[in-house]
């Protein structure tokens, strides 16, 4: 996560390079709540095109090895969009409390 003094422009290129290219599909599950490919891989898939604003559903497959390869999806080529964080560093240590006010025993 970048700090609150990142400019604006900078933040917006990299949240351009994270999201989806227009024209990319991708699987989807049908039910109500997204799954992964290894929940009911038997199961119905959707596959859905990015339009540069919104994922608009395309076409149904069988199964999700269908819908995936309708859909071309290469995880590789997606993650490398993504840069990963800095691991060498650790986030900065807070100051210690401190009372202002002395506690004296009665």
């Amino acid at each position: 996560m970048a700090d609150d003094n990142e400019p604006l422009d900078q933040w917006a290129a990299r949240r351009d390079a994270r999201r989806p290219e227009q024209g990319e599909r991708r699987a989807a599950s049908l039910g109500n709540e997204p799954t992964g490919a290894h929940v009911h891989s038997d199961a119905p898939r959707g596959v859905e095109e990015w339009d540069g604003q919104d994922w608009v559903p395309t076409g149904v497959s069988e199964d999700h090895s269908t819908a995936a390869a309708e859909a071309g999806m290469d995880a590789d080529s997606r993650a490398q969009r993504v840069p990963l964080p800095d691991y060498g560093r650790l986030p900065q240590m807070p100051e210690p409390y401190r009372p202002t006010i002395p506690f004296y025993r009665p």
